[in-house]
Parts: C-alpha cells; structure tokens; sequence
C-alpha cells in the first residue's frame, strides 16, 4: 500500500455530523463562497439513488490513473496488492470513499460488489466523478452513492488504482483525507477540515434566516427592498422574530 497522507486529524466535534445533515449543498456553497472559496461543489455528480436523504462523511480517497493492458487484467484482481480492494477493506465508520475517476466515464469506477462491501464497512457515501456500473443494484442498497453516470463496462478497460489516502481532484475540485463530504438530493460539496466547525454553524444560522425569508417570500413579498439579500433592517426583524420564538418556547 502506498504511504498515506498522514493528517493526523482529531475527531470531528460533537454535533457537527448532525449539524450539516440538515444543511443544503446550496446553503454551504454560499458558505464556502463567503471565505473566498469559489467552488466545491462537484459539478456534475449526482445521486444515483436520489430516494437517499444525502449524507456526511470524512474523505477517504483513492486515485485512478489510465490502465496498462499487461498491469490490469482479470488476474490482478486476485493479487494481493489490488488497491481497490484493500481501500474498501480500509474503510471505517462514517467515511465517504471519493474516487478520482479523471471525470472519465469510460468504464465503471466501482460496481454493486464494492459498494455493498463499503456498505458494511460503515461507509457513509460512494463518490466518483465518473461512473459506476450496476446502477439497478445500487439504486436499492441504503448506501448514498454519486457518479456522472452508469456503464456496464469494467474498470480494468480504463482504469488503474495507484493511491490510495492522497489528496485527490474530484470533478475539479481538490479533496484531502479528511475533508467533510455532504451531499444531498442536488449533489455532493467538499468542506476542508479546518473550516467544518465554522461552516457548520454559519450554515444552520443561514438555513434558519432563509426559512423565514422563504416564508415572507411565499406571503408575496418581492425581493427588491431589502428581504433578499437581507438588508440590515430585515436581519433585525429577523432577529426580533427570533427572539420572540425562544422566549414563547421557553414560557410554554
């Protein structure tokens, strides 16, 4: 195995994993915009089964280079140094699998085989910026899994794993071990680690004022005027709303 990208992460901290399960890719692009981050979504990878909620997951990466026909044949897969296999062997709670796939669709990048046994790893997610096969299968695991598309053909026509736990480009985008992975039913965004905690906390205030500035909007308010983007007088409103909200709940 090759020698892995030693981040020597700490855990993430309590309640972040449920935090950003109830943000949109959406509202962390804006986020993640915000910092100077310009993109982090992974433009084009969608949800292959869309009846998922979405999910959070720690990067575990794996890096595909273009296969060599006397490298990847039928008989490597049984070779005790087939990366891929190990990498899924490898895989612990609540990690997210990203393979870079080069964003060639070409051949498939894992199959119902390899997402079923990081299924039981306790896999959070399957992620490729190019495609899978056995997309009828996948479609039922409980497993989240993203890719460009779905083909029958097998990965050793394009593909060869050379790393594993290395930074990585996924759909354009940069991904370390350990980044913070979130998708849901649009799409899948990488946080860096450094940034999860703060992302995380200014994404739940964000969904919480929109959810109010949605409702406002839904009463036929225009947006021209200062609702949205808020203007200051509204984020005082909303701050008004707020705090009325805590102290009736608090009362009852």
């Amino acid at each position: 195995m090759p020698a892995a990208y030693d981040s020597k992460l700490p855990p993430l901290a309590s309640g972040v994993r449920e935090t950003l399960s109830h943000i949109s890719t959406a509202t962390l692009a804006t986020r993640l915009f915000a910092l100077g981050l310009r993109q982090r979504f992974l433009v084009g990878v969608s949800p292959l089964n869309p009846g998922l909620d979405g999910f959070v997951g720690e990067a575990f990466t794996m890096r595909f280079i273009p296969a060599r026909e006397d490298i990847d044949t039928l008989d490597s897969l049984h070779q005790e140094d087939n990366l891929q296999w190990l990498g899924v062997e490898s895989l612990c709670d609540g990690q997210a699998l990203v393979i870079d796939s080069r964003s060639d669709i070409s051949a498939a990048s894992a199959g119902d085989m390899l997402v079923t046994r990081a299924l039981h790893r306790g896999a959070a997610a399957v992620v490729t910026d190019g495609a899978f096969r056995d997309g009828h299968v996948l479609k039922t695991l409980p497993l989240p899994t993203y890719a460009r598309t779905v083909t029958a053909t097998t990965r050793l026509t394009s593909f060869h794993v050379a790393d594993l736990q290395v930074p990585i480009g996924c759909a354009g985008v940069a991904v370390y071990p350990g980044d913070v992975l979130v998708g849901d039913r649009d799409g899948v965004i990488v946080i860096p680690r450094h940034l999860v905690e703060r992302i995380a906390e200014e994404g739940r205030e964000q969904e919480e004022l929109e959810a109010w500035l949605h409702h406002r909007v839904h009463q036929g308010e225009p947006l021209l005027g200062g609702l949205y983007p808020p203007s200051e007088q509204t984020k005082k409103e909303y701050a008004a709303w707020k705090a009325a909200s805590e102290q009736k709940e608090t009362a009852q």
